[in-house]
């Protein structure tokens, strides 16, 4: 069984129709290394150990009548606990919401993978409202990394991406924000990717706007372009949600990094200060796309950091989200938290769409720099996972966790799709992860550049090993 948890969702599919092995063996497999790895890294904030079982005799039962339901029969998912899953409570890493509730609803993203017979295994760890850019919370405490318990996972979508990195299922859905699946994608080792804006639909709407996006955690780019053929579909129920893609990004995996041209920006200009560990990873990665066909120029976008902006934009969407909390609810959140609401709450609305202008500006420039070029790589984090349980790291001079991550939050603010892929690690064996950024709509790119990377082996779907085993 612990084999199979080795395997990506493509694999395990393969296995599912040539009789190798079933549904049943990969969910018992899945919860069986969620509940070794729990203690240690704290990746769920609940297993659903029956009912995953009972979806997977059903998935086996289509299997043996050569009638699967759809595109993942069988395979094992979890579901970050920002994300509604019917019969399921969604406590979004907060003390404050009642647990009691209804939770008869799927959001969208969650409904797609039900009806193409996903098994559900468990809810992940967020910290409160996705607010950071690590995993912690007063509700489920400390997600860590799983190369390092000592180090943090990242966040916001951590839980996901230490589950996925251990073999706790081979597909997660995560949300980002302003980096919430690239962080800690690239902090764990995985590959994750943030769809653009509106291509996977989000209900109920995000208080943080069009700045958050609902995307793939997986092991490589293929496991990726195929949860999203699942996912990337419209739902009624998201007003903003794009129409369906052209064809599957399946399909277009294949087509490799020839004649692409690429802009490969190491430090946004000389803005942001980098581990050399992570620049050598980086740049070495830059230079196989080179070989493989992609024409290479060493450039950067014409961006100043927009973090006050972004900051507005963000804090004001935290003070929106508690804004119905009483006193007493109040003092149950993260202090962290409190502290950015009550900032948010004193913007005014001319604020506010003062740094919605200069978000447009931004696009704008973006998108006459995608005239030019095909994809942007950056690193995807100027530094490698630091020590658990703190939002910037010690000795910084960071006050928030934006401090620490100028690499990913702009390009939510331009809604553009961007991926983090693995391509090496430092001297402690902590994961790096290299950020490819394509034109909004050309998700296509994105998946089909990462997986060159790992056809080339550049990136590696290796399966992190937990301690002890």
């Amino acid at each position: 069984m612990s084999e199979l948890t080795d395997l990506t969702a493509v694999r395990l599919l393969d296995g599912y129709r040539k009789g190798e092995w079933g549904p049943v063996e990969a969910t018992r497999a899945a919860l069986e290394r969620a509940e070794a790895i729990q203690p240690e890294v704290n990746a769920f904030v609940r297993l659903t150990a029956e009912e995953a079982l009972e979806q997977a005799r059903e998935s086996e039962e289509r299997w043996r009548r050569g009638e699967p339901r759809g595109l993942l029969d069988g395979v094992p998912v979890t579901v970050k606990d920002i994300l509604l899953q019917r019969g399921t409570p969604t406590l979004r890493g907060s003390r404050a919401v009642d647990p009691a509730g209804r939770w008869d609803e799927d959001a969208p993203s969650v409904a797609r993978l039900r009806e193409h017979g996903a098994v559900f295994i468990g809810k992940t760890t967020t910290p409160e409202f996705g607010w950071k850019g690590v995993t912690d919370s007063p509700l489920s405490g400390i997600t860590r990394n799983p190369c390092d318990p000592s180090r943090t996972a990242g966040g916001s979508s951590g839980g996901s991406a230490a589950a996925v990195a251990l073999g706790a299922g081979p597909l997660s859905l995560g949300t980002d924000g302003g980096g919430s699946v690239r962080i800690p994608a690239s902090f764990c080792g995985i590959f994750a990717l943030k769809p653009t804006y509106g291509r996977v639909p989000l209900y109920p709407a995000s208080a943080f706007g069009t700045l958050a996006h609902v995307g793939p955690m997986t092991r490589d780019a293929a496991d990726a372009a195929l949860l999203m053929d699942v996912i990337g579909h419209p739902d009624s129920r998201d007003w903003s949600a794009l129409s369906a893609p052209a064809g599957p990004y399946t399909d277009g995996l294949a087509g490799g990094v020839r004649g692409l041209r690429v802009a490969y920006s190491p430090s946004l200009g000389g803005q942001v200060a980098v581990q050399p560990a992570v620049a050598r990873a980086v740049r070495r990665a830059v230079e196989r796309l080179a070989e493989l066909g992609a024409y290479v120029t060493e450039t950067d976008p014409d961006l100043t950091d927009p973090v006050e902006a972004f900051h507005t934009l963000w804090f004001s969407g935290a003070a929106r989200v508690t804004q119905h909390l009483g006193p007493h609810q109040r003092e149950l959140l993260d202090p962290g938290l409190r502290e950015i609401c009550a900032r948010g709450a004193r913007y005014s609305a001319l604020e506010y769409l003062a740094a919605v202008d200069v978000r447009m500006d931004l696009g704008r420039r973006m998108g006459r720099f995608h005239d030019t070029y095909d994809l942007l790589v950056t690193p995807t984090m100027p530094l490698t996972a630091f020590e658990a349980g703190a939002e910037v790291p010690k000795g910084s001079g960071h006050r928030r966790w934006t401090g620490w991550t100028p690499f990913t939050y702009p390009f939510n603010m331009t809604q553009q799709p961007a991926a983090s892929v693995p391509v090496g690690a430092d001297a402690d064996g902590l994961p790096i992860g290299l950020q490819l950024v394509a034109a909004r709509h050309r998700d296509d790119l994105v998946l089909r550049a990462a997986h060159a990377l790992y056809e080339a082996r550049v990136a590696s779907a290796g399966r992190v090993r937990p301690s002890g085993s």
